[in-house]
């Protein structure tokens, strides 16, 4: 017999209040009293964790809040936990209590259903539509998880558990919100009256640790050529633009690439929400604050820009551009601080250059639109492109050099290309939807720029390669 059997059965001999509580199944009379009293869940424990839980919460108060070790914090409520299930004298097998324990415990000091999730590395998003739907990516496919909240309530508790934790709100008066784990993984969330079928929550993962070059090589997005190219240029103090769709790994390259950049240099990162896990010790994170419930306050990314020219940074890293603080990068690039990333939403890299002067455009200048190129082309050096494939694969697709100005075009040079299969490939069966990266055979036209900050390549390095053959077998570039 399980628990939502025997717990029908110890309430079945009580007052019918107790019955109406728990969605029982068999007996009309029980069904038609529960439905008014509480939505239908498929979770049977959910009426005797919730009165655990707030138990639990009313024997420890404000002891949850202190600033006290983890492992103690974690013990006390592991017990009393354990206490309080053995004083409500529910009959429970021993897997089924080792569950619930770990269920409530999860919701008191982590994030309830999220948990499980959270832990297994194996998923790389986590999407809740609503309290009963959840979804996670699993190697770019989207699958449905077996798990759910309680209720509404029970996810907006956990919502505002995440975006308090970082100094963020979320109510009616401000229902959207972006925000971070500590691990540094993307949340956002959004609740009524805005998400019109309650509240919503989608969490980006992010590595425990930090995808390397030698990873990506691993996992097929670029070719230890190409990742021994793209090391060369960030250590050559190359202005770098890695451009990208939603969820291609742009963040994740960005982390990878500045692996390589010194140690001896002074780095500041800018971000909307802190993502990036750079390895280096001398490295300035800001993060841009949001405006109070009074509506002022706010620090935009623009305003950090600026500051941080006054920071003496040897390198500044934006998370992404996405609105006037693009002419502030590209003055900041253009005015001798050599080295900076940043990256961009784009589908291609003509598109990025194209997006990069709609941004300019938002900064509220009155100025001509080849200026803003010629400003784009000497800010500029080389521009990465990723792009997610049909099969959940994240590839990098082109590395290009931004060559300059010609007439009023901006100027592009393929020096990696990753082609799609002609059509032999194709008829062949190989099942191959990009070749993988390949060099074009044209020297960039920056190495003298990188041979002036101690950096050169071998002179048969650009030699065209034959995209049919095998890929290169994976090799190590460490920073």
């Amino acid at each position: 017999m399980g628990l939502h059997d025997r717990i029908a059965k110890q309430n079945g001999s009580g007052d019918g209040a107790s019955v109406a509580e728990l969605p029982v199944s068999g007996g009309h009379a029980a069904e038609s009293t529960a439905q008014p009293a509480v939505r239908p869940t498929h979770d049977p424990y959910a009426e005797l964790k919730t009165r655990i839980h707030h138990a639990v919460i009313a024997k420890l108060g404000p002891e949850l809040f202190k600033r006290e070790t983890t492992e103690d914090l974690s013990e006390r409520v592991l017990h009393a936990v354990t206490e309080q299930l053995a004083l409500d004298r529910t009959p429970l097998t021993r897997e089924e209590r080792r569950q619930i324990v770990r269920e409530i415990t999860d919701d008191i000091l982590g994030y309830g259903p999220l948990e499980p999730l959270l832990h297994d590395d194996s998923v790389t998003e986590v999407m809740v539509n609503n309290y009963d739907s959840i979804y996670v990516e699993r190697s770019g496919k989207i699958e449905r998880a077996d798990t759910g909240f309680v209720d509404n309530a029970h996810l907006l508790r956990i919502i505002d558990k995440i975006v308090s934790q970082v100094g963020r709100r979320i109510d009616e008066a401000s229902p959207m919100v972006d925000a971070r784990l500590p691990d540094g993984s993307r949340v956002n969330a959004i609740i009524p009256p805005l998400a019109l079928r309650g509240p919503t929550l989608t969490i980006r993962k992010f590595s425990r640790d930090p995808y390397t070059m030698d990873d990506l090589i691993s996992f097929g997005s670029l070719t230890p050529k190409a990742a021994q190219f793209l090391a060369a240029c960030v250590k050559g103090k190359l202005n770098v633009l890695i451009s990208g769709g939603t969820g291609t790994g742009k963040t994740t390259m960005l982390n990878a690439m500045s692996a390589y950049v010194p140690t001896d240099e002074r780095i500041v990162t800018i971000e909307d929400a802190a993502e990036l896990q750079l390895q280096q010790h001398h490295v300035i994170t800001l993060e841009s604050r949001p405006p109070n419930i009074e509506g002022s306050g706010e620090i935009r990314i623009r305003e950090l820009v600026r500051n941080a020219l006054r920071m003496r940074p040897d390198r500044i890293i934006v998370g992404e551009v996405r609105g006037p603080e693009t002419l502030d990068m590209l003055q900041a690039m253009n005015t001798g601080h050599e080295g900076s990333l940043t990256t961009i939403h784009a589908n291609s890299p003509r598109d990025a250059l194209s997006r990069l002067e709609t941004l300019v455009l938002t900064a509220g200048v009155e100025l001509p639109h080849r200026a803003i190129r010629e400003q784009i082309a000497s800010a500029f050096d080389l521009l990465v492109q990723i792009s997610r494939l049909v099969d959940g694969s994240r590839r990098v697709t082109h590395v290009s050099e931004v060559l300059g100005m010609e007439s009023d075009v901006i100027t592009l040079q393929d020096v990696f290309i990753a082609r799609p299969p002609d059509e032999e490939s194709m008829a062949a069966g190989h099942g191959r939807l990009l070749h993988p990266l390949s060099c074009n055979g044209l020297k960039p036209h920056f190495l003298e720029k990188m041979s002036a900050n101690g950096v050169a390549l071998p002179g048969n390095f650009f030699e065209q390669d034959n995209p049919n053959r095998p890929a290169f077998a994976a090799a190590s570039y460490g920073s």
